[in-house]
């Protein structure tokens, strides 16, 4: 990455003379060869969470002879320097406001801020938003289906691709769309089971149940583009994590929904997904769309700002320091919020 950056400025990798990482802890630990095996078992306690400053060459980078990497400090096992740069990037400790922030991928991270506090936790949502575990799932490139619409009680789709090819596969926001719209016709029922009497559901001996988004001859590939009973059940278990996360959070700081005046969303998945159909499956919480921010990379924008501050720097420090860390699993109402969270909301509340 560094080699490739450079070039692109005219440079060399001997140039670079100063550089910032951020990550989730195991890869802060793995990077520094640090202890990294009580990190798999309870309590999940980082080795080192004060920040790192380090020669690039103690890390195996070619930089400038005396280059140095600064690895910005960690929260706890499962909420890396990647979560400070995030709520650095996103000024979220800067606001006066009772403030949701969820940075979305496999291991979501959720801060919430409220009077002058700030409380993290991180909630294992899955790799399904990022097409893993989804039968025609993939990653948000060209060909993938990154927005769905269903009419006429689900009977009629309509697609929206990256780059208008001709679809390939689907990824989250397409499959968390598709799950939405499945709910919001008909075809599938609050416990996400699909209606085997639907015209394009199809049920084949052995086989889970499918739902025919694309067929063979319109889709790219050649082949039937479908969203199984299995992949809408892995959106659920994503979606019932981060629910529960959320939820967790807010009772641990004795606040309700209602108290939440903005929710910001970060992450690659966070850019593209449309937030009315995270709010539709009960992923986000009920709120007027004009709540949400949709912020993008924030970890990089923070990455980028400790890169050319000191001032950030300290920051960033200051924020590792503050923001006390929820572990969802020791909650007493850890399994029941979590199982209630799978089912999706009343219609009637849509």
């Amino acid at each position: 990455m560094a080699k490739d950056l450079t070039a692109r400025a005219g440079l060399e990798t001997k140039d670079i003379e100063e550089a910032v990482i951020v990550g989730n802890t195991a890869m802060h630990h793995l990077l520094l060869r640090l202890p990294v095996a009580q990190l798999a078992r309870a309590p999940y306690v980082a080795a080192v969470t004060t920040p790192v400053e380090i020669k690039a060459r103690d890390l195996g980078l070619n930089f400038s002879p005396g280059a140095y990497v600064y690895l910005m400090p960690v929260i706890a096992g499962f909420v890396g320097g990647d979560h400070v740069a995030m709520i650095l990037g996103s000024r979220l400790d800067r606001t006066d406001k009772v403030v949701l922030g969820l940075d979305i991928g496999t291991n979501t991270e959720i801060v919430l801020k409220y009077n002058g506090c700030m409380l993290s936790c991180s909630c294992a949502s899955g790799p399904a938003f990022e097409g893993a575990h989804i039968l025609h799932g993939m990653r948000a490139v060209q060909g993938a289906i990154q927005a769905v619409r269903l009419k006429n009680g689900g009977t009629e789709v309509e697609l929206e691709t990256i780059g208008g090819a001709a679809p390939l596969g689907i990824c989250g926001s397409g499959i968390l769309d598709a799950v939405a719209e499945l709910y919001r016709t008909g075809v599938i029922d609050t416990r996400g089971r699909l209606d085997r009497k639907h015209p394009r559901v199809r049920v084949f001996e052995g086989r889970p149940a499918e739902f025919l988004l694309v067929p063979a001859s319109e889709s790219g590939t050649g082949e039937d583009i479908v969203i199984t009973q299995k992949d809408i059940g892995e959106i659920l278990l994503a979606k019932a994590a981060i629910a529960t996360g959320t939820e967790l959070l807010l009772k641990s700081a004795g606040l309700n929904v209602e108290d939440i005046q903005e929710v910001v969303v970060a992450g690659a998945f966070g850019t593209h997904l449309r937030v009315a159909s995270a709010v539709d499956i009960g992923m986000f919480p009920r709120l007027p769309l004009e709540f949400f921010r949709q912020v993008g990379n924030a970890a990089g924008t923070g990455a980028r700002a400790a890169l050319v501050s000191l001032a950030e720097r300290r920051r960033a420090e200051e924020i590792a320091e503050q923001v006390g860390y929820l572990e969802l699993m020791v909650q007493p109402s850890f399994q029941e919020t979590f199982i209630s969270s799978l089912s999706l909301p009343e219609r009637s509340s849509l």
